[in-house]
């Protein structure tokens, strides 16, 4: 192995370090949701206040973090971030009321915001675009990861010592991997495609990235995608508990191989399958993701419909509904830097965020919150009773899931005509770096 490989190699497991910790700190509040709303007395609204706030500032703080991204070096605002966010995340802990909790996660959610745009940028300037998507789906397999250790030990934590002590046991991993990012070597942009280069197309940044059709159909599809996964990551554990009448260790458990056991398979199978299918059509990876999730859609209705109680059918159903979603990060994430000229891809990066957390994250807690509550009351009222109790809770939170398996529809469609436009616009690009080299050239004769 050659010291340029291990460069790359240690810098994509410090990636997918930091990654895992995104996604473990922020899944914390989810695992232990109900202690909170039990103590506080909070409705399901309010618990999907929360991931809106957090959601909702991770979107808006990204997009300058994104400019950051293609002109600064990128190792240190990683670094920064990650160290910001798992002392924010240990603070949670420290919440004494409702609205202190809130303003601790809007804290993290500043800044967890730095770590999609440089990562990205960072692995599509270390890997060339033949080897870029499964390089993708190793550093996105920090989200299952994170996901699959949050729900395991932080159910276990929450269990042994109290909801509280979950959030601080995840500090000192944090601050580890943000000493460890400072000694990543800083790539040139563009470096992994032969093309060192720090310019882009003409005209503002964020016009040039939003004048690329598929990259609009990526975006839509990230807002679709985003209020799935934050619907069904958020409640989860609640809807286990109520539902199917698991204690909190046993829900956080089923929640931890559902989302880290079948992300796992599905985003390694997904980077393989990408870089086979967009090395032998241009709009290989969009259709694969496609097909994934119209394959994902009666997998998770047919999950949702078990009986309370059918934990086994609901789990292996749900597992493999989301084996297809995950499979969307390793496609779709590698089909934007496709057609993204790599001093804009921190940029475009950071719109499409914006956008799948403005528009689908920040909504996906909050709406199916919202949902539950209603379908909740509905219940109720159909009942004859006046006293709103768990059981009338759980039909509601039960309801209010049923939205995910059409929106997995919705998504299938979009990345279709996705995969459209694709092709031209990659052609448009190359033609673009192709004159810029040409031009380069002419002036150093």
């Amino acid at each position: 192995m050659t010291n340029e490989t291990r460069r790359r190699v240690f810098a994509l497991w410090v990636l997918f370090g930091i990654n895992t910790m995104n996604f473990y700190d922020r899944q914390i509040l989810a695992v232990v949701a109900e202690p909170i709303r039990k103590e506080w007395e909070l409705s399901d609204s309010s618990l999907g206040l929360l991931g809106t706030a957090f959601t909702l500032l991770y979107a808006f703080v990204g997009v300058p973090f994104g400019r950051l991204a293609d002109t600064r070096p990128r190792k240190w605002l990683l670094s920064a971030g990650c160290a910001v966010w798992s002392l924010l995340t240990a603070a949670s802990g420290l919440a004494q009321n409702f609205w202190i909790l809130f303003v601790a996660r809007l804290g993290v959610g500043v800044g967890e915001a730095s770590c999609a745009p440089a990562a990205n940028s960072l692995i599509g300037d270390l890997y060339p675009p033949k080897h870029r998507a499964r390089a993708l789906s190793i550093f996105m397999l920090g989200l299952p990861v994170g996901m699959f250790l949050s729900f395991l030990i932080s159910g276990l934590v929450a269990h042994a010592y109290g909801w509280r002590a979950a959030f601080y046991v995840a500090c000192l991993p944090g601050l580890i991997l943000a000493a460890l990012a400072l000694g990543m070597r800083e790539p040139g942009r563009g470096a992994s495609e032969g093309r060192v280069d720090t310019a882009h197309r003409p005209g503002s940044p964020y016009l040039v990235v939003l004048g690329i059709p598929t990259l609009l159909w990526i975006i839509v599809s990230g807002a679709l995608h985003n209020f799935n996964m934050y619907a069904t990551s958020s409640f989860m554990v609640a809807f286990l508990g109520r539902y199917h009448a698991l204690d909190l260790k046993a829900a956080a458990f089923a929640a931890s191989l559902l989302f880290g056991l079948s992300g796992a398979v599905g985003l390694l199978a997904g980077g393989w399958a990408a870089d086979r299918f967009g090395g032998t059509r241009t709009n290989g990876r969009l259709l694969l993701s496609a097909v994934a999730m119209a394959v994902a859609a009666p997998l998770v209705y047919l999950a949702l419909r078990q009986p309370g109680g059918a934990v086994v059918p609901f789990v292996l159903l749900m597992g493999a509904g989301l084996t297809c979603v995950y499979v969307y990060y390793s496609s779709v994430y590698a089909a934007i830097q496709d057609v993204v000229e790599p001093a804009l891809r921190g940029t475009a990066m950071a719109i499409y965020f914006f956008a799948m957390y403005v528009l689908g994250g920040s909504l996906g807690p909050l709406g199916t919150g919202m949902l539950s509550d209603y379908f909740a009351r509905r219940a109720m009222t159909a009942a004859g009773a006046t006293t709103m109790t768990e059981p009338f809770k759980a039909v509601g939170l039960h309801d209010a899931m049923l939205v995910i398996p059409v929106l997995c529809l919705a998504l299938a469609v979009v990345l279709h005509l996705a995969s459209r436009t694709v092709g031209r616009d990659m052609a448009r690009l190359r033609a673009w770096q192709d004159s810029r080299a040409t031009e380069t050239g002419a002036r150093a004769v």
